[in-house]
């Protein structure tokens, strides 16, 4: 019984053994199998870095206004009799826009008037008396003031008809009207809103670090949100106070509206133009690949075991300033390296590489993005 029992032990350890063994020489021959086996070079398109000249920008946000704008109010109360002006239309500085109803002023007008021309040949009988001595000179100085009187109540009664009209203060574009005929208006009503929008400015803030950079007339450039055209304009303004409260310091912009694609109060987004840096090395951002240990590239570089064939390695990077899909490479990668464009994750360090850049969109986009950079880069 007992060596039955022995005979089954050894049995099923001949069994196990032979298991285990069989398992282990299947995983070595996989093993070998696979390091034998050679990598399938990857197929990868790839972008030269070179030296460019960089334009770096700030960048910051903004609401346009017309160079000339303001509410037309009237500045006395009355029945609006004619309104002269239609929406949307240009208009010439002092031109009549509205009256008011004014025939009382216009008979007030004409009774200064006719007292006026009485006191003035009045003056001038007085005048002609005081030469041949038959009047004195007490009676010409009363004469001549009660003239001077009378013009200064002509004067008094035209500017009150005056006021019952109302005209453009300058040159610009009239908006809605905001009062209809027979209407009757206090001082201070709105008519309409005039908008000078043949040039604008762009009213905008930046932090207080960047005062050094910011000096009078500096370019600067103004893009509207859906809209890829670029405004091009020059800093105007800088507030000399900084708000304590935000850290921020206020400053403007002008920009030329010739086409009229700009309307007072639309949100932009500006930047400021600092000056040009040359021999910067930008990339695409498509290249640059993030992973715990930081920020890495792939470079195509030949192979240390075989000059002719090329390999991928890991380059890790330090990154700079960013502008639109480009960005600064600080260290990393020298002029000349071929720089993986796009799909990283499937690549590995060391693997075997052959170039194809027939389709490679990323340098078609690089190449707008530098050209871009050389006009405006982040800072």
């Amino acid at each position: 019984m007992v060596k039955r029992f022995i005979l089954a032990i050894l049995l099923l350890g001949l069994v196990g053994g032979g298991l285990v063994g069989f398992n282990l020489f299947r995983d070595n021959m996989i093993t070998q199998i696979f390091a034998n086996m050679p990598r399938q070079p990857a197929t990868v398109s790839t972008i030269e870095a070179k030296p460019v000249d960089w334009t770096p920008t700030i960048d910051a946000i903004g609401t346009v206004n017309a160079a000339q704008g303001v509410d037309l109010t009237v500045e006395t109360a009355g029945v609006v009799k004619e309104i002269a002006f239609e929406p949307n239309t240009e208009v010439a500085a002092g031109e009549v826009l509205l009256r008011l109803d004014d025939v009382v002023q216009k008979a007030d007008v004409e009774a200064a008037r006719t007292t006026a021309e009485l006191e003035r040949s009045n003056l001038l009988r007085a005048q002609d008396l005081t030469r041949r001595g038959v009047t004195t000179n007490v009676s010409l100085d009363q004469t001549q003031a009660a003239a001077q009187a009378a013009e200064a109540q002509l004067a008094r009664a035209i500017a009150v008809l005056e006021q019952r009209q109302l005209t453009a203060p300058f040159a610009g574009t009239v908006g809605l009207p905001r009062v209809d005929l027979g209407q009757y208006v206090a001082p201070g009503t709105i008519v309409a809103t005039l908008q000078d929008i043949s040039t604008m400015r762009v009213d905008f803030s930046l932090p207080e670090q960047e005062l050094p950079n910011l000096s009078i007339g500096q370019k600067i450039e103004v893009r509207i949100e859906g809209l890829d055209e670029t405004f091009p304009g020059a800093l105007t303004g800088i507030d000399p106070r900084v708000d304590p409260a935000s850290r921020l310091v206020a400053l403007r912009g002008s920009i030329d509206n010739a086409q009229g694609k700009l309307t007072p109060g639309q949100f932009v987004r500006i930047r400021v133009v600092l000056p040009s840096e040359s021999g910067v090395i930008a990339l695409p951002q498509t290249t640059v690949s993030t992973s715990l240990y930081g920020d890495y590239v792939y470079v195509v570089r030949p192979s240390e075991a075989d000059a002719e064939q090329l390999e991928l390695r890991q380059v890790f990077v330090q990154l700079g300033r960013r502008s639109g899909g480009v960005i600064e490479i600080v260290e990393g990668v020298s002029p000349g390296d071929q720089v993986v464009t796009a799909g990283q994750n499937r690549l590995s360090n060391g693997q075997p590489a052959t170039i194809d850049n027939s389709v490679n969109p990323a340098a078609t986009a690089t190449g707008d993005a530098v050209s871009g950079a050389v006009s405006g880069g982040d800072q």
